[in-house]
């Protein structure tokens, strides 16, 4: 993983910030929270940025309410407060939180927009999920709509709204119906991205604020590089 893909306090990326949330455009290759590898977790890393940017002494509160695959790009809200937190964790249990993915895969979709419904059902030893189209024993639905948004030169950029917040559900899904995204050799690519990312991001997010109860809306601009440039 080059250095370039991974968020520092100096390079983050800050979407919307107040004194409640704070906003983050995740680069892929970012942990949101910490795991095996040991590597410094986002969290950590927005902690040290509030630390430095409001001179604060010991440490800085901040509430992980959900999480990106380590591979993806895109949004991720954190709350800076104990008041906040509790409330943002149930807006995205209610699935009161409109969530719009981008996504570059290989192959076009039968059609230009659907609804995909599957069930799901995780291999945690693998971390992997498994798309079936009949119900299957511990498997969970799992529904996403897609619309074919752009036709680029080799790739297509599909937009998905999300429905259910399963495990790698859009990466299984799409794979499911032929069009994994690019650099998702986990889900039927057929090589990796040099930077170990893929071609997947959390476009928008809209919700109402936890604690202002104002409409938030937020867009975050897909990194930069050629294929996601040629998305814009």
């Amino acid at each position: 993983m080059e250095d370039k893909t991974i968020s520092t306090a100096e390079n983050l990326q800050v979407l919307y910030e107040d004194n409640h949330l704070i906003a983050i455009n995740k680069r892929p290759g970012d942990i949101v929270q910490g795991d095996k590898t040991g590597d410094a977790p986002l969290s950590e890393v927005v902690k040290e940025y509030l630390k430095k940017k409001y001179n604060k002494p010991g440490n800085v509160y901040l509430g992980v309410a959900h999480r990106l695959d380590r591979p993806t790009s895109g949004i991720v809200v954190f709350a800076k407060t104990s008041k906040a937190l509790p409330r943002l964790n149930k807006l995205f249990a209610d699935k009161d939180a409109k969530k719009t993915y981008w996504a570059v895969v290989k192959n076009a979709p039968e059609q230009q927009t659907a609804t995909l419904t599957h069930w799901m059902k995780r291999n945690t030893k693998q971390n992997k999920s498994y798309a079936h189209k009949k119900e299957v024993p511990e498997s969970k639905k799992a529904i996403l709509d897609y619309r074919l948004l752009k036709k680029l030169d080799n790739y297509f950029l599909l937009e998905i709204d999300l429905k259910t917040g399963r495990h790698h559900q859009i990466r299984s899904q799409l794979n499911a119906i032929g069009s994994p995204i690019k650099g998702d050799l986990k889900y039927g690519f057929d090589r990796s991205n040099k930077d170990g990312s893929i071609h997947l991001h959390a476009r928008s997010l809209s919700f109402v604020h936890p604690v202002k109860k104002e409409l938030l809306q937020l867009i975050a601009p897909p990194p930069e590089e050629p294929i996601w440039n040629a998305c814009l």
